[in-house]
């Protein structure tokens, strides 16, 4: 597992070992970085079930501003500050141990990206994307990562899914708030 482009390109990222943890496919993480490229200069990420940290440490690499990192395994974390110092990221970072819902209800300020990975078989994507709605900016992306069997809508409330793109059995949905509330 590597930072694919930018400032920290082709550096090695350490992740946890074991059958819970599942990190992001070089190849996965291409193609949902591919689809949001112009978003990401100057944006402020949320990197929720952060892991190893790869998905905000990646949006870092190629010109965010400032990424938030939320795991509630505090080894987790360990792994994503050390990534980070590998990295020379840790000045424009937060971390915070805390289930996906813990910190959503208690996020100040909107976020321009959020990226979603949680473990499969959690089935947790569709009753936390809309408790995003309040910190997500407006025009912002929700980027999900899920397993094929996973079926989320077209539209919540006023985020609308843009597109799916399918990499076998893994899906990567990027969902866009919209100023049309669903009727």
């Amino acid at each position: 597992m590597r930072v694919i482009t930018g400032s920290a390109k082709g550096i090695r990222l350490q992740t946890l070992e074991g059958l819970d943890v599942r990190p992001t496919t070089d190849r996965v993480k291409e193609g949902m970085f591919s689809a949001i490229q112009f978003e990401i200069p100057g944006a402020r990420v949320l990197d929720l079930f952060a892991g190893s940290g790869q998905l905000g440490i990646e949006a870092l690499s190629r010109g965010a501003r400032q990424a938030v990192f939320v795991d509630q395994s505090k080894a987790s974390l360990e792994v994503v500050k050390e990534n980070l110092k590998k990295c020379r990221f840790t000045d424009n970072c937060e971390l915070h141990q805390k289930t996906a819902e813990q910190y959503v209800k208690t996020a100040r300020g909107t976020f321009d990206l959020i990226f979603l990975d949680p473990p499969y078989r959690m089935e947790i994507l569709s009753e936390i994307i809309p408790m995003l709605l309040p910190i997500l900016s407006p025009g912002g992306k929700i980027v999900a990562e899920h397993e094929l069997n996973c079926k989320l809508p077209e539209k919540i409330s006023n985020l609308q899914l843009q597109k799916d793109y399918f990499y076998g059995k893994i899906v990567v949905s990027v969902y866009e708030l919209t100023g049309e509330e669903q009727a």
